[in-house]
């Protein structure tokens, strides 16, 4: 059936982003060195001898352990995404919130500052930001937290619209229910799907992002470890040594793929038109 095909990319997505979480939450039990320099190793191959999982993809042109290395810049990555997201979403929301249930000025004026960010390409924008304040963790966050909120105020905006007008809320206005009460009750709990389905497909367009910045080199430096500045470093040995490459980038493309396919399962679970075409 179309839905037992669906299934199987989203629930192999599922175990593949739950296989990284693991290695992450596990990486002090797992004994990795992302640091460590071998010289005996420099650019030597994957393969599964005496040295174990640390050898199993390799080593980079200073003899470090690509696996290390990898499970050390998933962590930077999604510390990264899940921090920007998270940021992004509150604040967007609130002002997303806020400017349509006013309405009047305050929508007007708010809706001019969000347009003013959307005229902006976002990476340039992250970009602009990371090269004014220089390279590091937090200011990657920053940076990405400046140009992400305006997708989820945007977006909260429209369904704080939408539903601000249904009978329910007039009925609760009409009887005199605070606004707070009317938010907390009547109107955020109908907005967070699609939030939560913005917030899914955000972290993937962050991972891009930060990897982006890394690859720039207006991200993580060195000697920290980054998908992005992984890929950059193995660029000048991509004749000799293409693992050093072709890995970190086959990890980025499918934790990415993984996220998306995740979050159209989500979306569709959350459809009631999709739920009643599964049933």
């Amino acid at each position: 059936s179309k839905l037992s095909l669906v299934s199987v990319p989203l629930k192999l997505s599922a175990i593949f982003i739950l296989l990284w979480i693991l290695l992450i939450v596990f990486e002090p039990f797992i004994s990795i060195n992302p640091n460590t320099i071998q010289l005996d190793k420099i650019l030597t191959t994957p393969s599964l001898g005496k040295a174990g999982l640390h050898g199993l993809l390799g080593y980079d042109d200073l003899g470090r352990s690509i696996f290390d290395r990898l499970i050390s810049g998933a962590k930077i990555s999604f510390l990264v995404a899940f921090a920007v997201a998270s940021i992004s979403i509150i604040i967007g929301t609130f002002i997303g919130v806020i400017s349509a249930y006013v309405g009047g000025s305050w929508d007007h004026g708010l809706l001019r500052i969000m347009d003013v960010f959307m005229a902006f390409p976002g990476i340039l924008l992250a970009i602009a930001l990371s090269g004014l304040m220089g390279p590091g963790i937090s200011n990657v966050i920053i940076a990405l937290c400046v140009v992400s909120w305006v997708g989820y105020a945007r977006l909260a905006r429209a369904q704080v619209l939408a539903i601000k007008q249904r009978e329910h809320v007039l009925g609760a206005v009409a009887l005199g229910v605070s606004h707070r009460y009317i938010l907390q009750r009547h109107i955020f709990p109908l907005i967070l799907s699609p939030l939560l389905i913005e917030f899914t497909f955000g972290i993937a367009g962050l991972v891009i992002a930060e990897a982006g910045l890394s690859f720039l080199g207006l991200g993580i430096q060195a000697p920290d470890s980054s998908w992005g500045n992984m890929i950059k470093n193995g660029s000048q040995y991509l004749l000799i040594a293409p693992h050093m490459v072709i890995i970190p980038g086959a990890a980025l493309m499918m934790i990415i793929f993984s996220i998306n396919q995740l979050g159209d399962g989500i979306r569709d679970y959350l459809d009631p038109k999709k739920q009643l075409i599964m049933e």
